[in-house]
């Protein structure tokens, strides 16, 4: 289809900086972020609270599936630029943001049912333009006709120092190594799992982080948007 504006995809593995990046760009454009990582940890989150084994693909899809049919998932912006998720009316965004559900958003994430039952719901967030989505897959199956494409990457070791960061930040007694692995092994099951692995679109730009400031990374995503927007005749 025809948009005024791009939606502009952001994909890359995990602790590229993709959240932080996504929502600045959002700011930095007056774009709106669809979050998409985010409704994976909210099913993940739902299905911690049933007791579901996350790699409970029957009962896992069944849930993702009920979800989605009762509406139960929105995304709203917020007053700074980024969005807010909401499940069943009350805001979530600060319970799906643990390590544990970082971990179950890889594992329900792979699972076909729920891929599935989340695809359309992103799509029609997105589709009039004017959005940035992120996540692992936006730029190869979500959005494969997105006009900005961008595949945000760094070192594993650069991408296990910021998550740690981040942990004890939160007050979490993490350990280097253990994140280290815990990098490497989702990085494993994203790229292989055989629903929408991760893995860079042929057209999109590759930013490598590993050396840059997050403010470098936004102006060089900005601009490639921008110039991909004045193709389009919106500026």
């Amino acid at each position: 289809m025809s948009r005024a504006r791009p939606v502009v995809a952001i994909d890359g593995p995990a602790g590229a900086g993709k959240s932080t990046v996504t929502q600045r760009v959002a700011a930095a454009l007056g774009y709106f972020v669809v979050d998409t990582g985010a409704l994976y940890r909210t099913v993940a989150l739902v299905t911690e609270r049933a007791g579901i084994d996350f790699e409970d693909a029957e009962h896992v899809g069944e849930l993702a599936e009920a979800l989605v049919a009762r509406d139960a998932v929105k995304l709203e912006g917020d007053p700074h630029g980024g969005s807010r998720v909401i499940l069943d009316g009350a805001d979530v965004s600060g319970a799906i943001r643990t390590q544990s559900l970082s971990q179950g958003a890889s594992k329900v994430s792979a699972q076909p049912r729920v891929r599935a039952a989340l695809l359309e719901l992103q799509r029609s967030a997105g589709r009039a333009g004017g959005v940035v989505l992120e996540g692992r897959d936006i730029g190869t199956v979500v959005f494969p006709d997105a006009e900005a494409k961008i595949f945000l990457t760094a070192s594993v070791e650069e991408r296990a120092k910021r998550r740690f960061e981040q942990l004890v930040a939160a007050g979490s007694d993490a350990d280097i190594e253990s994140v280290r692995r815990e990098v490497v092994e989702r990085d494993q099951r994203d790229s292989t799992r055989p629903i929408a692995p991760l893995r860079k679109a042929a057209d999109a730009l590759v930013v490598d982080s590993s050396q840059l400031s997050i403010d470098q990374v936004v102006a060089r995503i900005v601009a490639h948007v921008r110039d991909v927007a004045s193709k389009l005749g919106s500026g």
